[in-house]
């Protein structure tokens, strides 16, 4: 789960590094990992700067003067997949044909096929263990298959259908052709987000593609819609023709690559990941926050009987992402809402954080408790889910601790049976507290009188609209859209183990580090 950005000014002369770096600052909260920027300037050469780290912790006003040019792509990574090496910052590049950038949020399940391929057939260098390079490598293969001096709009939409046929899993790219243009497409499931808006100028319509549409309210795109599974959409610059027929902003291409294969988004972008204020394939995050919180309260009426006011003294969300569901759960319900976990804004989200002890320490350090709204009462607890259940055991520490005499915890999501394969990386099976466990042994385990989880109908039930019946839900099933087998599973395992292990090091204070093979060649530049 990352964020990309892809920018296209109208303005011959304009600068699109400003509007990239501002909007990656809308998009931190799905990768604090990592985060670039790379644009093209007039005569095609790309300008980069990316690192590890935060969008504040990466970019100098100095480094981002030196981004000129109107058209660039953005990217902030959340790494699943790969190690957390400086060299898998993101967006990668590669110089033949033609030079091409590239930033991608998913996860690619058939990556060991892509590698042997590009390795034995196609004769291309992967330099990292990150999809995106596979992406791609497999994108330029596929332009160099087509030996054109000079490409034209149906050539990029021609080399897409060879990455259809090859790449299997769930992701969303956008990408930049030097001196050419930039697109985006997304996988024929529409599994991970993205969403292009439009803006009306002097010069003609700037165009920005963004993983939620949030990012368009703050510089003004009033115009935005989906990007369908399976299609590309491609914004060139103005070209001599377009000059002479009195054309000098960019002009955009659309085009159904391949059909929608099953139309199904992560239903965890709904739950956990995407901000409110965003509107995914139509649907209101906030609606389907608010929709949760309502069907979470009827099962928590059916739980505790027709007496549950008597057995429930307040109703208090976990921040952030549970507040929208946890009002609307107390007010149908007819419960006391009360904010009693003050969370500190400069923590990051613990879910990120790597290891057990970490996420823990790291618990204490974003939220703070006001007492007196713990004490002698009975308290529901409302989180958007429950995963390994080191934040939950810790913030139902922090309850009783208050003097909480009863502490339930009731969750948005149902039980997380499985790992997520699409670009999030919750856990393996034998890490997530839910896996092979009743919900009153998961209830033992975090030390709460009682656990309560969303049913999986109500759940699906709130995301969906008239266009929307179906979901990717194989973090709770086990039943996954593209379909995953037993090898793949174990194999992700492993780097999912390497990379906790790389980033446990990288937290290390007092113990020599192992140091993870890390061939970079990044142009970050020094102040």
């Amino acid at each position: 789960m990352c964020g990309i950005l892809g920018l296209m000014l109208a303005d011959p002369k304009g600068h699109a590094c400003p509007e990239l770096y501002e909007g990656l600052y809308s998009l931190q909260h799905r990768g604090q990992d990592a985060a670039g920027i790379v644009t093209a300037g007039k005569r095609g050469r790309f300008y980069q700067c990316k690192g590890n780290g935060m969008v504040s912790d990466v970019f100098s006003q100095p480094q981002l003067r030196n981004l000129v040019g109107r058209m660039g792509v953005a990217h902030v990574r959340y790494p699943t997949a790969g190690s957390c090496a400086n060299s898998e910052a993101q967006p990668f590049y590669v110089n033949s044909p033609y030079g091409l950038v590239l930033a991608h949020n998913g996860n690619i399940i058939n990556g060991e096929e892509l590698k042997h391929f590009l390795d034995v057939e196609a004769h291309r260098h992967v330099n990292t263990g990150s999809d995106s390079e596979l992406l791609l490598n497999i994108f330029a293969n596929e332009l160099q298959r087509l030996d054109k001096f000079r490409l034209a709009e149906d050539d990029i939409f021609e080399a897409l259908r060879g990455v259809y046929d090859r790449v299997n899993g769930g992701y969303a790219c956008v990408a930049m052709i030097a001196g050419f243009g930039i697109l985006g497409f997304r996988d024929p499931n529409g599994i991970r987000p993205l969403v292009i808006g439009e803006r009306d100028t002097p010069f003609g319509k700037d165009y920005m593609f963004a993983s939620e549409s949030v990012v368009f309210n703050q510089f003004g795109y009033r115009k935005f819609r989906d990007v369908a599974p399976g299609e590309c959409i491609f914004i060139r610059q103005a070209n001599r023709e377009d000059m002479l027929d009195g054309n000098t902003g960019p002009q955009m291409f659309c085009k159904q690559i391949v059909p929608c294969k099953r139309f199904t988004p992560d239903i965890f972008e709904y739950v956990y990941f995407a901000r409110p204020d965003s509107v995914i394939d139509g649907l209101s995050v906030y609606q389907s926050r608010l929709n949760m919180g309502k069907t979470l309260a009827q099962t928590i009426i059916d739980r505790f009987g027709p007496d549950y006011k008597s057995k429930i003294d307040a109703v208090i969300p976990v921040p952030d992402s549970a507040r929208t569901s946890a009002l609307q759960l107390a007010q149908s319900a007819d419960l006391p809402y009360v904010e009693a976990f003050i969370k500190n804004r400069y923590i990051g989200r613990t879910f990120i954080m790597p290891g057990q002890q970490i996420r823990r320490k790291s618990v204490r350090r974003k939220l703070n408790v006001q007492p007196q709204e713990f004490n002698g009462k009975n308290v529901l607890l409302v989180d958007d889910s429950i995963v390994r259940g080191t934040t939950s055991k810790e913030i139902v520490q922090m309850a009783r601790e208050s003097g909480a005499r009863n502490v339930y915890l009731a969750s948005c999501a149902p039980m997380i049976t499985h790992p997520h394969i699409y670009g999030i990386d919750l856990a393996d099976c034998k890490d997530l507290v839910a896996y092979g466990k009743t919900e009153e042994e998961v209830a033992a385990v975090i030390k709460a009188d009682g656990v309560i989880y969303q049913k999986l109908e109500d759940l699906i039930a709130s995301c969906s609209t008239d266009k929307l019946k179906n979901f990717e839900v194989g973090l709770f099933t086990g039943v996954y859209t593209t379909g995953a087998s037993s090898e793949y599973l174990v194999h992700l395992e492993r780097l999912r183990v390497a990379n906790q292990r790389a980033r446990r090091n990288s937290f290390a204070e007092d113990e020599e580090r192992d140091v993870p093979e890390d061939v970079a060649m990044i142009n970050v530049s020094s102040d």
